[in-house]
This record gives C-alpha cells, structure tokens and sequence, in this order.
C-alpha cells in the first residue's frame, strides 16, 4: 500500500518545478509505457494495477492509481524514470535532420512531434527554452514512448543555429512549394509556436522558406501535420 507521502510525491511530477527538484518525472498510459521499455528504457518504479500485462516494481489497487494519476482517467501503468537532459554535442547540427520547436508550447503537439521525428528517424529534436516541458505528463503520454527513441535537447535556438551551414528550412505561406525540395540528407526544420509562427531571432536564421499548398479555406495547419509534412518531403526519394 501506498502511503500518503508516496502518493503526494509522485503526484507532484505533474509540475516542472518538482520534477527538477526531485529529478524524476511520471509516465502513464500503456501504450507509452510499453513501447519506452521496447526501447530499453529504464524505469526508477513501475506502479501497476492486475490490468497491467508487464513487469512492475510495486502492485498498486485501482483506488491507489486514481490517487496518484494525473488524468482524469487513470490507466493501469504509471512508471517513474530519471530526469536527464543530454547537452547537444558540438557540430552535431552539421549533419542529418533536426527537428527545431521555436515556442510550441501546447504539450500535445510538442508529445506529437516526437512521434514525427521518431517516424522518420529524425536524428535529434531541439526544443526552445519557452516550449512545453519536455518531461511534462501530457508531452510524455502524447509521444506514445518516442521520447526513449529521439534523441531531445533544450537551448536557445537563435544561438544553436548561428553558423549552422545546412539549410534551415522555415514553413511561411509565401514559401518554396515544399514539395518541389529535392530530398535532404542534412537540414534543420523550424517549426514556429501556433500563434506566432517563429521567433524574429529565429527567423533570421531561416534560408529557405518552405511552405505547403493549400486547396482550401483553412487559415493554417497544425504544427504537428505541417513538420510530418515537410519531413515527408524530405525523406521520399525522387
């Protein structure tokens, strides 16, 4: 059984500010749990009802669970892992695909974009100081376990991609026809926060402007569906 301190405590891995403190985050959900172990990733704790089919560290009752859950509905599986953040080795930039998040700051499209990148093995996804926490419950639940698989790094983009010689490739309405780009081996993709699109430090930055033909009357796309779309593009061969 649980005690109450235990359940306080793994409940405060829903917020940024505990996690750091503690240096742990939570995973929930089957799915994310499951595929992150296919991964090799190694788990602190595993907490699990009877209708968890897997290993666990500690049997926990559907009461407990609901306690200690940060859904509204719990699953059955709620794994604690060791908060690390991996430095971006240096010239690491200069070579295969980047997946840049300058500002998104929704947890669910932050999760869906490493989803993406895990897809078409994008070599490393870098977030922006001011993007949804990438160890946040929602980001974890919504990458469905491709956190274990990409490799993810924080940091200041203007800075990072200062004197990167490989294209920076920015979506904007007034853009290249994405679907005219030869395929690219070496490249970082932008994708701007969704109401502000990029940075002006980043936008800077940007060489070529890329965007994706619209046939009807939608505004714009979501993050995520326009960063699988450019990835798409750049991964089929011509």
């Amino acid at each position: 059984m649980l005690t109450a301190a235990e359940v306080r405590g793994l409940r405060s891995l829903r917020d940024k500010k505990h996690r750091e403190e503690l240096g742990l985050f939570a995973v929930e959900g089957e799915k994310a749990v499951r595929e992150a172990l296919a991964a090799k990733f190694s788990f602190e704790e595993i907490y699990a009802t009877e209708a968890w089919r897997g290993d666990r560290t500690q049997y926990v009752t559907s009461e407990e669970m609901a306690r200690l859950s940060h859904f509204p509905m719990p699953s059955s599986v709620f794994a604690v892992g060791r908060l690390r953040r991996a430095e971006l080795p240096e010239g690491a930039l200069g070579q295969g695909l980047t997946l840049a998040l300058d500002g998104v700051q929704d947890p669910g499209n932050v999760g869906t974009l490493l989803r993406i990148a895990d897809w078409f093995a994008v070599d490393r996804v870098l977030l922006s100081p001011d993007c949804a926490d990438l160890f946040s419950p929602k980001v974890l639940q919504a990458s469905a376990g491709s956190f274990a698989r990409v490799a993810a790094h924080t940091g200041e983009l203007a800075l990072l991609l200062a004197g990167v010689a490989v294209p920076v490739l920015g979506c904007d309405l007034d853009g290249t026809d994405v679907h005219a780009l030869p395929p690219l081996r070496d490249a970082v993709i932008v994708i701007g926060s969704e109401g502000r699109g990029l940075s002006p430090a980043v936008a800077r930055l940007v060489t070529l402007r890329v965007t994706i033909p619209r046939f009807g009357g939608a505004e714009s796309l979501n993050a995520a569906v326009a960063a699988a779309v450019v990835c798409d593009n750049l991964r089929r061969p011509r």
